[in-house]
């Protein structure tokens, strides 16, 4: 099937699967992997996940919806997305985001400017399904029609009615799930128009109204953090025999010797780290340890429901999965009377605890939030640390921007102003800052691994950021050079750690990647060994 022939109307109306995915269409590749044959094989679902799921738009499945058997099944379906649409469009039932996504639906030029700035659309092949307006069109034909007044007539007037068919909203809901929410599309966008919000807000209807969501964001995310403390599934014990043995590496591999401070009333920062660093990348809250305690910072951990994991995945699909997780964060910086909540080195940590919370906090609730970019810029620039950049000498890095923490907030010199502080070899991507590509794996992409969605991920939306990465070291690409990608976000690097592994970057080319405190560590001068371990893992 031919890639330039699929409209809106074939979209709502053709039966079967709509795209086919072909990597012999996706945009090439730097060298070494500008042949086909290196790069990973992109795995087709089964003939019975074909039958089974709902995987008509594009052969991909990110939901594992099964399939109505029935008519009465679909029509239930359909008047419940119809329903969420209604509300999505109501002041009272959505507090959120109403004035930006009513201004997204009534003013749009259809210049495509935003379809050039997005990097699934471009890697793709430019596969029209993927263009940031044309789930917008739908959602905008739908809420013309279905929600403003006397908007079926004047739906066939215009020529542009569809209807809500179950078809077209089993596609749809899995369209929402082909888009990163990382709001290039947004940035770049004239008047202001949001496309990235409506994946979100398509996303708020499947879940809030449908019960429709992906399992690790949804039962294994935010209801198994509310439950346990942790959308890891780390309860309070495991977590407190976790720090209690980084606390002993950090003495073995550094010779310093302390307690990391926990639920300690009246300190001046509560600290949250990303649950996942504590069991797949250690070293980094090991590495805030050691920089919080050489600088002699008054912090605290907290062992409390939820604070040691600063994941708040409603921030991409629920409000109320949000609220909830928000407001545990706040209540707990609450009890234990700190000035501001820091957080540590996760993007979405960063989007959901200060934008967004912005609209859930009052009161005693809303305590003063920080990111823990500009916390580490005022350490260094403080001179608290005794540092020496050349003990990072033998390896070239390069910055990758969490689009969360820099397009969304603006931070984009500190942690690039620590960086040169350490390293004498840091070189930039193109492009870099606000105009980042994102890692690939935002908006839940990087923890969805089920079926073939981490084909879709590694060779489609994690593409660009791969291409940024050989790029920047093309020069130094043959694996006698070491190279090192710093990524301060927790999502970020999930999204790296599989696309690594699925190209074999680390074995070909001899890249790694890690956050910013263990550079920073690494060039502490009152410690002896290395503390970046240059192997995969």
């Amino acid at each position: 099937m031919s890639k330039d022939e699929i409209t809106i109307r074939d979209f709502c109306r053709r039966t079967g699967q709509l795209v086919e995915l072909d990597p012999g269409h996706f945009l090439l590749l730097p060298p070494p992997y500008d042949k086909l044959d290196i790069q990973p094989k992109f795995t087709r679902l089964s003939e019975e996940n074909r039958k089974k799921l709902e995987s008509d738009l594009d052969g991909v499945s990110a939901l594992k919806f099964p399939r109505p058997q029935n008519e009465d099944e679909k029509r239930v379906l359909v008047e419940k997305f119809l329903s969420g649409l209604k509300k999505l469009f109501d002041r009272q039932e959505n507090w959120t985001f109403m004035q930006p996504l009513f201004l997204t639906m009534e003013f749009c030029a259809k210049c495509q400017t935003c379809a050039a700035a997005c990097p699934i659309y471009n890697e793709s092949g430019r596969l029209d399904i993927y263009r940031p307006t044309f789930r917008s069109d739908i959602l905008r034909r739908l809420y013309k029609k279905y929600v403003k007044t006397g908007g079926q007539f004047f739906a066939k007037l215009s020529g542009n009615d569809i209807d809500a068919s179950w078809t077209m909203i089993a596609r749809l809901m899995e369209l929402s799930y082909r888009c990163t929410v990382c709001r290039r599309c947004a940035q770049s966008c004239p008047i202001g128009v949001d496309n990235g919000l409506v994946t979100r807000e398509l996303r708020k209807i499947f879940s809030q109204e449908m019960g429709i969501t992906v399992e690790p964001l949804h039962a294994k995310g935010s209801v198994n953090q509310l439950r346990t403390g942790s959308s890891t599934g780390m309860s309070r014990t495991p977590f407190l025999d976790n720090v209690e043995f980084l606390e002993e590496e950090v003495e073995e591999r550094t010779g310093m010797k302390f307690k990391w401070p926990m639920d300690k009333a009246g300190a001046d920062i509560l600290l949250i780290h990303n649950a996942g660093e504590f069991l797949a990348w250690p070293e980094n809250p090991e590495a805030f340890a050691i920089i919080l305690e050489a600088a002699g910072i008054s912090y605290t951990l907290s062992s409390d429901l939820c604070a040691y994991d600063g994941v708040n995945y409603g921030v991409w699909y629920d409000d109320v999965q949000f609220a909830k997780v928000a407001l545990q964060h706040a209540e707990v910086a609450r009890r234990l009377g700190v000035k501001k909540i820091v957080i540590g080195e996760c993007g979405h940590a960063h989007k959901a605890l200060t934008v967004i919370a912005d609209r859930v906090f009052t009161g005693e609730h809303n305590i003063p939030r920080e990111s823990s970019m500009t916390l580490l810029h005022e350490i260094i620039k403080s001179g608290r640390l005794k540092l020496d950049a050349s003990r990072n000498d033998d390896m070239t890095t390069t910055l990758h921007d969490p689009c969360n923490l820099v397009r969304l907030m603006g931070v984009v010199e500190p942690q690039r102003e620590v960086l040169r502080a350490v390293s004498n070899r840091f070189r930039e991507m193109e492009p870099h800052g606000v105009n980042n590509y994102c890692c690939g794996g935002g908006s839940g992409f990087a923890i969805t691994k089920d079926l073939n969605f981490p084909d879709f991920r590694n060779q489609i939306s994690s593409r660009t950021k791969l291409r940024q990465i050989l790029d920047v070291f093309q020069d130094i690409i043959e694996p006698e050079h070491k190279k090192y990608v710093c990524a301060p976000c927790s999502n970020c690097k999930g999204a790296m750690r599989d696309m690594f592994a699925a190209y074999g970057l680390f074995e070909r080319c001899n890249i790694l990647y890690g956050g910013l405190v263990e550079l920073v560590v690494n060039a502490m001068v009152d410690i002896d060994k290395p503390f970046i371990e240059w192997e995969w893992h």
